[in-house]
């Protein structure tokens, strides 16, 4: 294998077809079959870069098994601007080519991790936003009486399934994908036995 195609979506309720046919079309407009590259794909934050897949690509990069990562925007591999300039650093000098489809960048060069530190620190700076303005929504929302937060003693899913599939021998990572909750979620749960 030299080509990886990664996608990344944040929540269960998000789609990643869309991503997938973006990147489809760039593989299929530089002569690659879509069906011989290997993906990976998570639903994770980019806030961190502890995810699955990204693991696993991270595995396939170190073993020298990829040499091309195509990806559809930038932000899907890291909205922390350290952690991406690292990250694609480590890749560039291990050889290998990272695409951005949509953003039309080949990150290959010291332009393209120029452009790559530009684009990681926006994605960054929209999170940091995107945090500020849920905080302010809320605080007027409680102000109105609206917002109330969750209810006392009451969880986003069910603490004794996630304990059944520790016992089962499923990492948090699987338990969190099964319950569609976050790995912080899990982990809060396994703290109250």
């Amino acid at each position: 294998m030299t080509i990886a195609c990664y996608c990344r979506v944040s929540t269960r309720g998000q789609k990643i077809d869309g991503q997938e046919a973006e990147i489809g079309k760039w593989l299929a407009g530089h002569g690659h079959d879509p069906a011989g590259v290997q993906w990976f794909k998570d639903t994770e934050t980019g806030k961190h870069l502890n995810r699955p897949a990204f693991n696993r690509l991270q595995q396939a990069v170190f073993s020298g098994t990829v040499k091309t990562i195509v990806v559809y925007k930038l932000d899907r591999i890291s909205r922390r601007l350290r952690d991406g300039v690292d990250l694609l650093c480590d890749w560039i000098e291990r050889g290998v080519r990272v695409v951005v489809v949509t953003q039309q960048i080949d990150l290959s060069g010291p332009v393209g991790r120029m452009v790559a530190a530009v684009l990681l620190g926006i994605a960054e700076i929209e999170l940091e936003f995107r945090r500020e303005r849920q905080a302010a929504g809320i605080a007027v929302a409680k102000k109105k009486g609206i917002y109330r937060g969750r209810a006392s003693g009451t969880f986003k899913s069910d603490p004794d399934r996630a304990r059944e599939l520790k016992a089962k021998g499923l990492h948090a990572s699987e338990i969190a994908t099964a319950l569609g909750v976050s790995q912080r979620t899990v982990f809060r749960y396994f703290s109250s036995e």
